[in-house]
């Protein structure tokens, strides 16, 4: 039987008439990946800075079940590497675990390496329906020469890129909205997804939305209590987040949150922006990006 928890999260999306949720940005990693990245948030590391407790640390096949219980129709392993020789590596793990996991939405990644461009376009062709770029864990500059074929090869496939590329929960050398505007500038029909509402340059990250029609952005952690204590979202800016509704998708950051699952949803209702904005974010703009057939 569902837990607790999953009972108000059911609620919430049968209130809405909806079939479920989908969340674009949760993390599964190979168990050693996962283990180092608790181990960073336990210990409030330079990119956290803050305490930053993990609400859902448990086994993998817990994890799952989770998700299947809140009625997540479809997820997403978010990996990500932090050095070069690591993303091909990682792009085999995730291809095995959405083999096993027909829920789990095929994901992949890539680092500024030779034969980055192969590895990318093997993921491509093997089915991978999502990517992940992490401009601030990984370092690196999203115009680095050797990503110029690899974004052009996930523009012709149309293939999103959730991107963290904002400066938060804090900057790195080549975080903030002037490399991804160069980078677009190159790429006009990138599906690129800003991760995090682009916090803390919301505004910034909206303006390149409303320039480049393939720009979405996630809600991963933004908008709830434990971040707006240090990023919180510009309330003059609430009605772009209308006008672009169909392009908000659900993310939670799931398990990696210091908070319960529940709270993402609750954090975009008290926006109090309706029912049919929060029906796009939290399924049909996610069911439609993906093709999701009907529940």
């Amino acid at each position: 039987m569902p837990s607790d928890e999953a009972v108000g999260v059911r609620r919430f999306w049968e209130r809405l008439g909806l079939p479920g949720l989908v969340d674009v940005h949760t993390h599964f990693m190979p168990d050693r990946v996962l283990a180092k990245v608790w181990q960073y948030f336990d210990s409030a590391g330079p990119l956290v800075g803050m305490r930053w407790p993990i609400a859902y640390r448990h086994e993998e096949e817990r994890r799952i079940a989770i998700l299947r219980e809140f009625g997540v129709r479809a997820f997403t392993s978010m990996v990500y590497p932090h050095k070069a020789g690591m993303a091909a590596w990682l792009n085999g793990w995730a291809a095995d675990f959405a083999a096993a996991t027909p829920d789990c939405l095929r994901t992949a990644t890539f680092y500024p390496e030779p034969g980055a461009e192969a590895y990318v376009r093997e993921a491509v062709e093997g089915g991978a329906r999502i990517f992940k770029a992490h401009v601030q864990v990984g370092g690196y500059d999203p115009n680095d020469d050797r990503l110029d074929a690899v974004w052009g090869l996930l523009a012709d496939a149309g293939i999103p890129v959730v991107t963290h590329c904002g400066s938060g929960p804090a900057p790195g050398k080549h975080t903030g909205p002037e490399p991804i505007g160069r980078l677009l500038a190159r790429h006009p029909r990138l599906r690129l997804v800003v991760a995090h509402m682009g916090m803390p340059e919301h505004a910034d990250f909206l303006d390149l939305a409303e320039r480049y029609e393939e720009v979405r952005l996630d809600t991963t952690m933004a908008f709830t209590d434990f971040t707006e204590r240090f990023s919180a979202f510009p309330r003059a800016e609430l009605p772009r987040l209308v006008e672009l509704g169909e392009r908000i998708l659900l993310g939670t950051d799931f398990p990696n949150i210091p908070y319960a699952y529940v709270h993402q949803l609750e954090a975009l209702e008290r926006l109090g922006l309706g029912d049919a904005w929060l029906r796009g974010v939290c399924h049909d703009n996610g069911a439609r990006l993906f093709g999701l057939p009907p529940a």
